[in-house]
């Protein structure tokens, strides 16, 4: 018996899922740059919003168009690569079609049947959605931060997905025993006919090769996952259980700072006496976040989870009004700094060299950050719960408090704030002057 195709499978198989584990180690190596948050509450919602949405594609489907077909390529992908079992299986014992030896025939053609039409539902949405972004161009994905890897890895995945199904179809029409069965090919049977000149040998040639050339590209898809937007399909689960369950618009105070108010207005406090020892509130190191390294891990976990899919910033006020912020882009470019530090890293042995370079000014302006009227409504629209607002509020954070570089007009109301007890530019003892008027 010939071995070689048995080792060259397994070679192959060690290799992709090899190089794969490698970039997951790495991916998770970069995320935990961020800064340590606890997200260990309320453990039921967050099993449940994880089936809901990631598993159940809740806020997906709020577009109807776009979700119902993104509803079929998703379980199309799910279900479908049930078969890559069958084909791993059969390449490392050299069997062929494993399943049939395994489980009654009828049930077998069953599955393969199912697989078939959705292979077909899946080639028809992708060809639409191609078409959507290709031909219809739909504003969202023709944004200025849309540049030209954007575009094209959203179309690679889209080609990647059409050539895999066609492979599927293709292996089962010129499979003369499965086809012989006259069960599960459902599809295949009408493909058969486009073969039938052929010989039996040339046949066995094309099956064998849609059959390495799927598994193959199956594995190459894989690997392609880190370093396209794609990569949703992993992160998804993990980003909607950790997903923020604070109420909408409510944000987050630095426990120092808040601790420090507190005194302050406590009268029985007497500002002047020693703290207590151990009761010490240690201030953290920076005040906001002007790099990716301030963030915390869960804001670094969203931006690697970004779909681009542009539903953020086809529902922000700011982007729709003509201004800079894009909360799609603060996402990207997030990701994109993120990425960079990550090489900077590895380049330097396991240790971050300074760049010169920061995700504040380098990659996200002031002017985007001050655009964003913080009413979530890019938090709301997101289909997989990424939080853009968070990492604005954090840049924004560092800008008031470690730079002092608010706005005129914010810096103003905070002076009379300090000064005045109030927003507005009047002494105490003034304020209520206008009911004498």
């Amino acid at each position: 018996m010939n071995y070689l195709p048995n080792i060259l499978f397994a070679i192959l198989l060690v290799l992709g899922l090899g190089f794969f584990a490698k970039n997951v180690k790495k991916l998770i190596r970069n995320i935990k740059l961020g800064q340590n948050v606890d997200v260990s509450d309320n453990k039921s919602q967050r099993w449940k919003n994880m089936a809901m949405i990631a598993l159940g594609q809740s806020k997906i489907v709020r577009r109807p168009i776009s979700g119902f077909l993104h509803v079929i390529v998703y379980l199309g992908f799910i279900i479908i690569n049930i078969e890559v079992l069958e084909i791993i299986i059969d390449g490392i014992f050299g069997t062929h079609r494993i399943g049939l030896k395994i489980l009654p025939q009828s049930v077998y053609g069953f599955l393969i049947g199912a697989f078939e039409v959705l292979a077909v539902l899946v080639f028809v949405s992708v060809i639409i959605f191609w078409i959507r972004r290709n031909i219809l161009k739909l504003a969202r994905f023709w944004k200025s931060e849309m540049t030209s890897w954007p575009k094209n890895d959203a179309n690679f995945i889209l080609y990647f997905e059409m050539v895999l199904m066609t492979l599927f179809l293709v292996m089962n029409a010129t499979d003369l025993n499965f086809q012989a069965m006259e069960s599960g090919n459902i599809i295949s049977q009408f493909i058969a006919p486009w073969f039938s000149g052929l010989s039996e040998g040339t046949l066995h040639f094309i099956e064998r090769g849609a059959w390495w050339v799927h598994i193959v590209g199956i594995l190459i898809f894989l690997n392609y996952l880190y370093f396209s937007k794609h990569l949703h399909i992993l992160l998804a689960f993990p980003n909607t259980y950790f997903g923020n369950l604070k109420p909408k618009g409510q944000f987050n105070n630095l426990e120092a700072v808040t601790n420090e108010v507190k005194m302050m207005m406590d009268p029985n406090i007497d500002p002047f006496a020693a703290t207590p020892e151990g009761t010490e509130e240690e201030a953290p190191a920076k005040f906001g976040a002007s790099d990716v390294q301030d963030l915390n891990w869960v804001q670094l976990l969203n931006a690697y989870t970004c779909t681009e899919c542009g539903r953020c910033t086809s529902e922000c006020p700011a982007n729709q009004t003509g201004k800079k912020l894009s909360p799609r882009k603060i996402m990207m470019d997030t990701r994109d700094r993120l990425e960079e530090v990550g090489k900077n890293i590895d380049e330097n042995k396991g240790e971050f060299k300074d760049d010169g370079k920061q995700l504040l000014d380098d990659y996200i302006t002031k002017e985007e950050l001050w655009a964003c009227t913080t009413c979530n409504a890019c938090v709301e629209a997101c289909p997989v719960s990424i939080d853009p607002l968070s990492i604005i509020l954090e840049m924004r954070r560092y800008l008031v408090m470690e730079q002092s570089a608010a706005p005129v007009e914010l810096n103003n109301m905070m002076t009379n704030i300090e000064n005045n007890g109030a927003p507005w530019p009047y002494n105490q003892m003034d304020r209520l002057n206008w009911k004498n008027e």
